[in-house]
């Protein structure tokens, strides 16, 4: 019989996994290591690309291990943090500076700029993208501005997001990345296969420098015989949230998601036409399967659940991410007290850059319940904020279906659909980022022959219906109007 497992590299944010996964969508084993996280200064986030090799791969030899070997397995899934960076050299495959993180904000003046000049409407035009910093091409623009290893490896240097570098380590230098995380570097057309000549001019970032853009499924390369003893096809590459909406089976247009991780990131299947925003959302490539693309309007928020690392490991008002929950439902309302968490800026609507986080309204009577509860309760208001957005886009939420760590909480999914007033649908199994990536392996090795069959992985879903009045509702939104204002002011 022929191998049906999957294996699957989640690398994120603050963690790398190698999960099993077999044909039926159920998952077999999970090897999972942390990541360091590096902050030099205010607003700068970076990683070290080989930690991220190292775990990795070590996390995939464990679970090669673990299904019998090699031959044992169909194909390789990946997915990844979108729009981090890492510059290497080609001929060694080794980093040549630290990776700069999504989150990470050094490139602001080099937005500004950009938008002073008045650059941001063809930029957008073009990517479907808003300057920020959040995106990859001011980040190459920077490294090879600043960091000197970066230029003087000349035509050996190579830029690429995370699951590039990744796939060129594992397949003995294949430079490729494919199409939804292409997507994301602010360099390529959402209606081009290629890099466009007027934007790499715009970041001067060197065509020779990038990887060839592929599909999302298919035989995208093979591993190196040298890492797990006989080579495995990779069939399947998707950054995070793009996975994360394929394995909520988001296939239909109209269709959203919301991902609650380190940050909380909201994509609604547009089909086969880039949707053009007017309330600054952004479009992207959903996924590209034989050369065809399919698009979504996204809607991005940098904080969610690192705001709850943060309350726990800087400010220490929670002893476990856990107690979150257990402090919001123990007392009656936030008490006044807001929370904007703008601890990296703030992203979709707003693209605040700059923006700083505040906690309003706090009294003698505000405990740590209160300030728990408020930033529990920001996850809410901030999808509110970008589902008026998509309505006023034409692309109204009928129901959202939500994953990733945070919504273990049922107090804040409750809280979702209460705030949203719409039906909430969480899935069973929660990572559906890794199903995202296995039903895209699935099919680029032959399992499924599409993805609406590979949804048969997909299990079931429990729903959450709003439990308020349209009036506490309305008051609630209010004070958060408030203290956004405050911060947009500023």
């Amino acid at each position: 019989m022929a191998a049906q497992q999957i294996l699957v590299i989640d690398e994120g944010t603050t963690s790398t996994r190698a999960m099993l996964f077999g044909a039926d969508g159920k998952l077999h084993g999970s090897q999972q290591e942390e990541l360091q996280q590096y902050y030099p200064a205010a607003g700068l986030v970076e990683h070290d690309a080989a930690e991220i090799w190292e775990k990795t791969l070590r996390c995939c030899q464990k679970m090669v291990e673990q299904a019998g070997g090699a031959e044992k397995i169909a194909a390789i899934g990946i997915t990844n943090q979108r729009e981090t960076i890492v510059a290497w050299d080609k001929r060694t495959g080794e980093p040549l500076s630290k990776a700069i993180v999504w989150q990470d904000r050094r490139t602001a003046s080099i937005c500004d700029q950009m938008k002073a000049q008045g650059l941001e409407p063809m930029i957008q035009a073009k990517t479907g993208l808003l300057l920020d910093p959040y995106f990859s091409g001011s980040k190459m623009s920077w490294m090879l501005k600043n960091w000197p290893d970066v230029p003087a490896a000349g035509d050996n240097l190579a830029f690429g997001t995370i699951e590039s570098y990744l796939i060129f380590r594992l397949t003995d230098g294949l430079h490729i990345t494919d199409a939804s995380n292409a997507s994301r570097t602010m360099l390529m057309a959402l209606d081009d296969d290629d890099w466009d000549d007027e934007l790499l001019g715009l970041f001067d970032v060197p065509r020779h420098t990038l990887p060839d853009i592929v599909d999302c499924a298919g035989e995208l390369g093979r591993t190196s015989v040298k890492l797990f003893g006989a080579p495995i096809a990779i069939c399947g590459s998707a950054g995070d949230q793009q996975a994360a909406t394929i394995g909520q089976a988001c296939l239909e247009v109209g269709q959203t998601k919301a991902t609650f991780g380190t940050g909380a990131f909201i994509l609604t299947n547009s089909g086969e036409s880039a949707p053009k925003s007017e309330n600054r959302l952004l479009s992207t490539v959903l996924y590209q399967l034989n050369g065809k693309r399919i698009y979504a309007l996204e809607g991005s928020v940098f904080v969610a659940g690192s705001l709850m690392q943060w309350l726990r490991d800087d400010i220490g008002l929670l002893k476990f991410a856990g107690e979150s929950e257990e402090l919001a439902r123990s007392v009656q309302d936030n008490g006044g007290v807001y929370l904007i968490p703008a601890l990296s800026g703030l992203g979709a609507p707003h693209w605040k850059a700059g923006a700083t986080a505040t906690i309003s309204g706090l009294s003698f009577s505000a405990t740590k319940a209160h300030i728990v509860r408020a930033a529990l309760e920001a996850m809410a208001y901030q999808c509110h904020d970008l589902k008026t957005a998509y309505s006023a886009d034409g692309a109204d939420w009928q129901r959202l279906r939500i994953d990733g760590g945070m919504v273990a909480n049922d107090w804040m999914v409750q809280d979702l659909a209460d705030i949203l007033g719409i039906t909430v649908e969480r899935p069973e199994f929660f990572e559906t980022t890794a199903l995202g990536a296995a039903m895209l392996a699935a099919v680029g090795c032959g399992i499924y022959e599409s993805l609406e069959d590979a949804s048969a992985m997909i299990s079931g879903v429990e729903t959450y219906q709003s439990a308020i009045q349209p009036s506490e509702r309305n008051a609630r939104l209010l004070g958060w109007k408030k203290a956004m204002a405050s911060v947009l002011e500023m």
